[in-house]
């Protein structure tokens, strides 16, 4: 994929509002991680959690939440879905750039909730986290996340496919 492209009003409303249900809920499975990823400086505050929802073949039992998203996705081959939640920092704390995988593929970023977070490529195009919006880009060029201080939390899905 050459550049990058955004969608905005990706969903329909209903799908939308279902799919922050589910994730906003009690019940929803998330998993402290320690470093926002390797590139990470050791002093590092940065922390996250995350919601691994397939990889490796593997699904977790919130797989059929995203099958309104995956519907609209050209998707040969599905390598990962990873739901992102990032607490509020007091200031914006960009994270390290990193590539998702070595490999040319496309990366989709699906935004849940509208905050001052941003998503920054390779290039320093920074792209706003809108609700409902999603970023289509090469997954194997470096990019980054920055956290947000102006909601309790920045959500995000990162979806990986071929």
């Amino acid at each position: 994929m050459q550049g990058h492209k955004i969608i905005d009003d990706f969903l329909p409303a209903r799908d939308l509002i279902n799919l922050q249900t589910i994730v906003y809920s009690r019940e929803f499975d998330w998993y402290y991680i320690k470093d926002i990823n390797d590139l990470e400086p050791k002093d590092s505050l940065g922390i996250y959690f995350v919601h691994m929802a397939f990889q490796s073949g593997r699904a977790s039992r919130y797989m059929h939440t995203f099958s309104s998203i995956l519907a609209r996705l050209e998707i040969r081959s599905l390598i990962r879905i990873k739901v992102n939640l990032y607490p509020r920092t007091s200031t914006i704390e960009v994270h390290a750039p990193h590539v998702d995988e070595g490999f040319s593929h496309t990366g989709a970023i699906f935004y849940l909730n509208t905050n001052n977070g941003k998503t920054i490529l390779e290039d320093n195009t920074e792209i706003d986290s809108v609700a409902n919006r999603i970023l289509l880009f090469d997954a194997s060029q470096k990019h980054s996340s920055t956290s947000t201080t102006d909601s309790k939390a920045r959500f995000n899905v990162n979806i990986n496919y071929e």
